[in-house]
């Protein structure tokens, strides 16, 4: 597929999709947090229907990532399978259509909840076609799995629409919608962390490499899939029987270990020299951390782990490696040095502040009025520093 229209090349903006999307989520992930700390705290309110932790999650989880799903996807498909990439008008009709979303939930109050929920709802299906059909063009069917995953994310924002339609909170498509987004983690951590690992080492430090992909990958990544499902439907079957939640407590603190265990087998440890590679490791570490306390809070019905446990994953594990992904694509694919410099270092270290202080605000609830706008503030520095360091980059035509 091409975008060229009468052998004319797209504007650089709109050549690949990380360009655009990239750009765009990091503001939108900046503008977000930036509104939502001071609304959550009651300085200030936002024309949107959604409450405010609602608003705030829907937006992380069906605005934000998307967004840098679609950066990331639309950007390594061609790769897999051989096919020009989406780009020109194709892409930017791709960026509309997820700009019109976020527009209609933020100003959902004056809309009609069937029209925010379609505008909402339209940008995965149409990404989850594109790429569908790009994968099954090139028979490369064993990618499949990522369409399947988007598609589930459309889902679960459709439940959301409806939840806070008919309740006025989400009571099970964000953790549905958290649940998608980690496999996915997973799934494209366990090709990126080995390779790029394995491709450093070689260059810069002899000894042990990565274990390739093998069996025990596939116990983890199955165990953590079967304990994911049982804490997004555990309201639900604790009902019917008195050893579920045992069992779906035990079965995180089993995702826990064999994704700690799955980390140590891509060594780790030896790419601290490189921050842009070690950076993604990090952002693993918080998966298994994310288990470990779901794990402990369903055994011990205890309320912070909980908190701490989702926001483990989601300012830990998807903010920080979203970034770390941000970062390492941005410079690759424009023909930069695959190192990170020092402003890049320093997005990384406000990322990691962010995530500890929203953990510590879950730990630490008493503590909420200090420990969140810390989190928020740094979490602003982060992905607005990215769009200043960065947003020249993705403009600029590749250097070499």
């Amino acid at each position: 597929m091409t975008s060229q229209i009468h052998n004319v090349p797209p504007p650089t903006f709109l050549s690949l999709g990380f360009r655009p999307f990239f750009l765009l989520g990091a503001l939108f992930a900046a503008i977000l947090i930036a509104l939502w700390v001071p609304w959550f705290l009651g300085l200030i309110a936002v024309p949107s229907a959604f409450p405010p932790t609602a608003w705030h999650a829907h937006e992380l989880l069906f605005g934000f990532m998307p967004a840098i799903i679609a950066g990331f996807l639309l950007t390594a498909v061609p790769n897999w399978t051989g096919r020009p990439p989406v780009a020109g008008w194709q892409l930017g009709a791709l960026v509309a259509l997820w700009l019109a979303g976020r527009l209609a939930v933020a100003v959902s109050s004056h809309l009609d909840p069937a029209l925010t929920a379609a505008l909402s709802i339209c940008f995965p299906i149409v990404l989850a076609a594109v790429i569908g059909r790009e994968i099954l063009a090139a028979k490369n069917f064993r990618n499949l799995k990522i369409v399947a995953v988007l598609i589930g994310l459309a889902t679960a924002d459709a439940f959301f629409h409806y939840e806070i339609w008919q309740f006025g909170r989400p009571k099970f498509s964000h953790t549905l919608a958290v649940a998608l987004v980690l496999i996915l983690l997973m799934i494209i951590a366990g090709r990126i962390l080995p390779f790029f690992t394995t491709n450093w080492l070689k260059q810069n430090r002899p000894g042990p490499l990565p274990q390739a992909f093998a069996r025990f990958d596939i116990v983890a990544m199955l165990t953590s899939g079967t304990a994911l499902l049982a804490w997004v439907f555990l309201p639900w079957m604790e009902q019917a029987s008195p050893w579920v939640r045992p069992l779906a407590g035990s079965a995180m603190l089993a995702a826990a270990a064999l994704n700690f265990l799955r980390q140590a087998r891509w060594t780790p440890h030896r790419t601290f020299a490189e921050p842009l590679l070690a950076i993604l490791h990090i952002a693993y570490l918080f998966v298994g951390l994310g288990f470990l306390l779901i794990g402990l809070s369903i055994l011990g019905d205890n309320y912070e782990f909980a908190t701490a446990g989702l926001h483990a994953w989601t300012s830990g594990a998807i903010g920080t490696m979203t970034l770390a992904i941000m970062t390492r694509v941005s410079r690759g694919h424009t023909g930069r040095a695959l190192t990170a410099p020092a402003g890049t270092v320093v997005l990384y270290a406000a990322i990691l502040i962010a995530a500890a202080a929203r953990i510590g605000a879950g730990l630490f609830p008493e503590r909420t009025s200090i420990l969140l706008p810390i989190s928020g503030l740094t979490w602003v520095v982060a992905f607005g520093g990215f769009a200043a360091l960065y947003g020249s980059i993705l403009m600029s035509p590749r250097v070499r």
